[in-house]
């Protein structure tokens, strides 16, 4: 990772892609229960986002005695698990 203002802008583009993707499903499909579902989930990666966007401006845990590079590390693992499973849960709810 290059420096934090990346990741952020990783966080906002992968963050956007699931809501652009909610979005176009919940067009193409008017069920009401496939769309409170799909806002469900568009609640969770605004969420997700905000979370990501605090920890990344500030580390919160400055008691574990892992260095800066670790800490980013894991959260952009973090980031990447999270938003395929929102992609999952997308998934599973437009094949429903």
């Amino acid at each position: 990772m290059a420096n934090i203002r990346d990741m952020k802008k990783d966080i906002d583009y992968l963050v956007y892609e699931v809501v652009s993707d909610c979005f176009t499903a919940m067009s193409i499909n008017q069920k009401e229960s496939v769309s409170d579902d799909l806002a469900e989930i568009v609640s969770d990666a605004v969420k997700l986002r905000n979370d990501l966007f605090s920890r990344a401006r500030y580390r919160v845990d400055n008691s574990k005695p892992e260095s800066p590079k670790q800490y980013y590390r894991k959260m952009r693992s973090e980031l990447v698990t999270r938003i395929d499973g929102l992609f999952v849960r997308l998934s599973k709810v437009i094949g429903s």
